[in-house]
């Protein structure tokens, strides 16, 4: 792979390395919704949602439809979530395994 390739790669995983645009991402599966519900969903401040949703936009991963003073938002590319179910069922094995072996540890006491 050459370095632009790889760098691009590099970029796409950072921008999901985030907690909050995760959430942002999870919230936005379910349709779209106002940047005022996703503030609210979030608890975070409507400055911290808007930055991150235009991180996300900016990655091609949100788009953004305006209606009068509303900005609405939706998943532009659903195939993240193939990542994210990934990850998570690989998170969802590690921590079974994990549970397995303390109930070993815990068995032979």
């Amino acid at each position: 792979m050459q370095d632009k390739s790889l760098r691009l790669i590099a970029d796409r995983f950072k921008v999901l390395g985030d907690p909050l645009r995760l959430q942002l991402l999870h919230l936005l599966k379910g349709g779209e919704r106002t940047v005022s519900a996703l503030v609210e969903a979030t608890e975070a401040s409507q400055a911290n949602v808007s930055k991150h949703l235009q991180i996300l936009r900016r990655a091609g991963l949100v788009e953004r439809r305006k209606q009068g003073l509303m900005a609405y938002y939706s998943i532009l590319d659903p195939s993240i979530f193939a990542i994210c179910d990934l990850v998570c069922g690989r998170l969802s094995d590690q921590y079974q395994a994990d549970l397995a072996a303390i109930d070993r540890m815990h068995a032979g006491d």
